[in-house]
């Protein structure tokens, strides 16, 4: 990331001085921190009427329009992330940062799809279709666990006592 050869063991830092300069000039810096949270409230209200719909067969109909609504959030993200990308470290995905956040996030995107195209296509039955969509939600915790672990990191390695250091 910096243009030097990397040492074995040595940890090199998320961002570089000028990606971290593109980062906090970037205005998908703040349209990606107002997606992230909407989408893990989008996600948990649709998990919730997934797990009801499974509990009790009520509740379809908003358990698919929850679905629907979390994977445009997701494509939303995804989109302006993939800018966001461009803007930092100049290129869409997997930028060596970030990626294997990317790669799990090609996942998240095509269960939600496939889950799309079921819906769509009226492939399988409901309870299918659904656990499709379960399926994306597990790899999504997953993917936002990796995504909240790089914002540690990377307020770690901003903090004034690593800066200091450095």
């Amino acid at each position: 990331m910096s243009g030097r050869p990397i040492i074995q063991g040595e940890k090199q830092p998320l961002y570089t001085p000028d990606q971290r300069r593109r980062r906090d000039a970037s205005p998908w810096t703040l349209v990606q921190g107002i997606l992230a949270p909407l989408q893990f409230v989008v996600f948990l209200v649709s998990l919730v009427l997934v797990i009801r719909y499974f509990a009790t067969g009520d509740g379809l109909g908003l358990a698919t329009a929850s679905i629907v609504l979390k994977t445009f959030c997701l494509y939303a993200i995804m989109i302006t992330g993939a800018i966001w990308e461009k803007d930092v470290f100049g290129q869409h995905l997997f930028a060596p940062a970030f990626f294997w956040e990317d790669a799990v996030s090609m996942i998240v995107i095509a269960l939600h799809t496939a889950y799309l195209v079921m819906l769509v296509g009226k492939l399988g039955s409901p309870e299918s279709q659904l656990a499709v969509a379960l399926a994306g939600y597990a790899v999504y915790v997953l993917n936002a666990a990796q995504f909240l672990w790089k914002l540690r990191m990377a307020r770690l390695e901003s903090s004034p006592l690593q800066e200091a250091s450095a």
